[in-house]
């Protein structure tokens, strides 16, 4: 009995570690040349969008285009190219997409400045809104002198 209760653990064990085994997501080996190469790639790679993903980053995304760039990622970083070279080169290749933050260009203007643009629009458009409210609200009829009796009459027949 006891021999069957191990095979059975055994069974389980054995699968779940298959199981769990089957989600696992693949790990980049790249073996830098200085820790400081190994930061500045893993910042740039967090700083770059994967152009099939389009809302993960390098590191977060794996997609298989994701992982060839992280390769050649680390490999520029490794060759001694500067950021701004490894940057030109993904632009160059994947447009201005895979960039987080784009750069200040004649074409991203509306990305820079429309927020900013549909901020002063909605408080224009509040500010003559209440505007207006407070005109409408100071405009009030005159009464003439009948309605106003009758005004009166009402209102010392309801304090009594």
């Amino acid at each position: 009995m006891s021999k069957l209760i191990f095979k059975f653990i055994g069974m389980i064990l054995l699968s779940m570690t298959l199981i769990s085994s089957a989600f696992a997501t693949p790990v980049d080996t790249y073996e830098f040349k200085s820790v400081d190469n190994q930061k500045r790639a893993l910042e740039l790679a967090h700083s770059l969008r994967c152009p099939q993903c389009q809302n993960q980053n390098l590191i977060d995304s794996n997609s298989p285009v994701a992982q060839d760039l992280r390769l050649e990622v680390y490999e520029m970083v490794d060759a001694g190219k500067a950021d701004n070279e490894i940057i030109e080169f993904m632009t160059s290749r994947y447009g201005e997409f895979v960039l987080y933050k784009p750069r200040m260009e004649a074409k991203t203007y509306v990305l820079w400045l429309g927020p900013i643009a549909l901020l002063l629009f909605g408080l224009l458009i509040g500010f003559f809104f209440i505007r207006k409210q407070r005109i409408s609200d100071v405009d009030v009829q005159e009464i003439s002198a009948e309605e106003q009796k009758e005004l009166d009459k009402l209102l010392k027949r309801d304090d009594k």
